[in-house]
């Protein structure tokens, strides 16, 4: 029988065989084009997974929060945490962004300017404080926790700095509804009371922000919009100008409140009532347009 030479390459001749050549450049294209279909496929649908997700852990942040207030008021005779959402002192106040998470100066004694000092028992990690949609996350957003009432931003000369975040919060706030709408009373309690509110907790929706004149801004990301940059007073978010035909009717986002039944639900931007910061501590006289911190809009399930 024939033996194999040592050093013998069994080479197979034949026109279909493989083992004598590569792939040619033709073929060689043909995966590159299948392969950049296949990724132009999959790109935009990873990116709303990703987006889900963010909107899933977005929910669970909220009710984290509603849980935090809840037990504040368990321990502390049925009475939610203060809003730090004010400024000025002593009789000589009014309201200001309900984005606040810490204010410019404690309202008077025996109150706190920062959220954190009446939750940080409740909630470590100042994430859940914040939009996980939202176009960056505040860079000082846990230090800004942690300090509390001494929080001082290392990057402007103000001796205590404000922190504005990325979620409205309601608990024990008033604003200015309108004429015909009256007051808005957010709750002071889980039990509510007479004309409160039941919104503890909402995403960012609003518009004609200082920082983005005529234009609707939200924490959640939404048709055409672009990223907001962060100032020393106010995080990032996503806004549109209304001259780009942008309006309650054309915006498509899901937005989501938490409420003081302990459950946190979806709306949509034409489920909204507008809300206007008050310049006097009753609410009962909002800032001028275009002068503030625009309009918040709220969901009409939270309003009594």
């Amino acid at each position: 029988m024939w033996e194999k030479p040592i050093g013998f390459k069994g080479y197979i001749f034949g026109r279909g065989s493989r083992e004598s050549r590569g792939f040619t450049l033709v073929e060689l294209l043909v995966v590159i084009s299948i392969m950049s279909m296949l990724m132009a496929i999959l790109l935009p649908v990873l990116g709303k997974v990703r987006q889900k997700a963010r909107t899933v852990m977005g929910m669970k942040n909220q009710r984290e929060i509603v849980n935090a207030v809840t037990m504040y008021a368990d321990d502390n005779d049925g009475q939610y945490p203060e809003s730090v959402a004010t400024v000025g002192f002593g009789a000589h106040w009014n309201w200001s962004d309900p984005r606040k998470l810490t204010g410019n100066r404690t309202r008077s004694p025996g109150m706190y300017r920062a959220m954190s000092e009446y939750l940080r028992s409740y909630v470590r990690d100042a994430s859940v404080m914040f939009c996980s949609n939202a176009p960056t996350k505040y860079k000082y957003l846990q230090q800004s926790w942690d300090a509390g009432d001494e929080w001082d931003n290392p990057e402007t000369s103000f001796p205590f700095d404000p922190v504005g975040g990325t979620y409205c919060f309601y608990f024990n706030y008033i604003g200015f509804l309108g004429r015909h709408r009256g007051i808005f009373k957010g709750p002071q309690r889980p039990a509510g009371g007479p004309m409160e509110s039941t919104l503890l907790v909402t995403d960012y929706f609003g518009y004609d922000c200082w920082q983005s004149p005529k234009a609707y801004g939200s924490c959640e990301e939404f048709n055409g919009a672009s990223a907001v940059a962060e100032t020393w007073l106010l995080s990032s978010y996503w806004s549109s100008l209304k001259s780009e035909s942008v309006n309650l009717n054309t915006i498509e986002v899901q937005l989501h409140a938490g409420y003081t039944d302990g459950h946190v639900g979806s709306f949509k931007p034409s489920e909204v009532v507008p809300m206007r910061v008050s310049i006097t501590s009753d609410g009962s006289r909002p800032y001028p347009e275009g002068v503030g911190p625009g309009i918040f809009y709220l969901p009409t399930a939270g309003l009594n």
